[in-house]
């Protein structure tokens, strides 16, 4: 396995493949591994002639500067991860300046309104940090294919647009949810969670699944008020926000048309560690 931390020595690898005309896929990851990454990385191993893995806390995409100090940043144990995952992985380990340079300034993006509801407005800016950074990144690895887990839906449809404002050869595969037994996402955050949170943690995916279960017997507002009413008083998870959208625009419905595609996003809260899901309604 290729471990790069300058951008310079990535960029004189990608050239070497690139003239090799062998395809890379990427997975941008900020690290803190867990099983729903190795998933992304084994469908790239799967599908490209190489893959290259980006471990990278990106700065820019934090509205909320102590969440940015705790975020977990396990690299050593990433890397024997990867390692024990494939062999033939390149792993790109930046600093910021490796991949800002002097000049960390965040683009503004105009999503057509992707970027406005839910995760958009409950973190102001959070997602032209995300455009920018994967810009970055995307010009350093020049992937064939990138993929991304569908627990960011939102950013998932984010990145579809990216590609196409910025007219990149990218093609973005989602790939599905991972969960744990229980039914709790894998995220990175994960690991900030108390031992009686991750043991109460199922509440967030069963909700969604009942959710799924009445989505067309019940309104869009029986189904908020259901949710609501599901975390009123609970001891462990504070409520941020529930919505309905359209799968493509992420516009949220106030009822249901049978042509269109749903999901239901949630947030929520559990200490001061912030958990987010979303599931397929039809």
């Amino acid at each position: 396995m290729r471990l790069h931390e300058k951008r310079q020595d990535i960029e004189q690898d990608v050239a070497r493949i690139l003239k090799e005309k062998k395809s890379i896929g990427f997975v941008p990851t900020m690290g803190a591994l867990h099983e729903g990454h190795i998933a992304l990385v084994k469908n790239a191993l799967a599908n490209n002639d190489y893959v290259i893995v980006s471990i990278f806390v990106n700065p820019t995409q934090f509205n909320n500067s102590s969440d940015l100090v705790k975020y977990p940043r396990t690299l050593n144990s990433d890397l024997k991860l990867l390692s024990d995952t494939s062999p033939n992985l390149i792993v790109f380990a930046p600093t910021p300046i490796e991949v800002y340079g002097a000049d960390q300034s965040v683009l503004s993006y105009d999503f057509d309104g992707l970027e406005h509801v839910m995760e958009g407005e409950f973190r102001p800016g959070h997602f032209d940090g995300v455009g920018t950074v994967l810009k970055h990144l995307f010009q350093i690895t020049s992937p064939t294919r990138a993929y991304f887990g569908e627990k960011d839906f939102q950013q998932l449809q984010i990145v579809r647009k990216l590609v196409s404002i910025e007219n990149l050869p990218i093609k973005i595969i989602g790939c599905p949810i991972h969960r744990h037994i229980d039914g709790l996402a894998m995220s990175s955050r994960n690991k900030r969670l108390k031992d009686v949170e991750k043991e109460n943690a199922s509440l967030i995916y069963s909700v969604l699944q009942e959710v799924k279960s009445h989505f067309g017997t019940k309104s869009v507002d029986e189904l908020k008020d259901l949710v609501a009413e599901r975390f009123k008083n609970n001891a462990f998870f504070k409520l941020e926000y529930f919505q309905i959208a359209d799968s493509n625009t992420l516009q949220p419905i106030l009822e249901r048309k049978n042509d269109c595609k749903y999901r239901a996003f949630i947030a929520v809260f559990a200490g001061e560690v912030r958990l987010i899901d979303n599931i397929a309604l039809n």
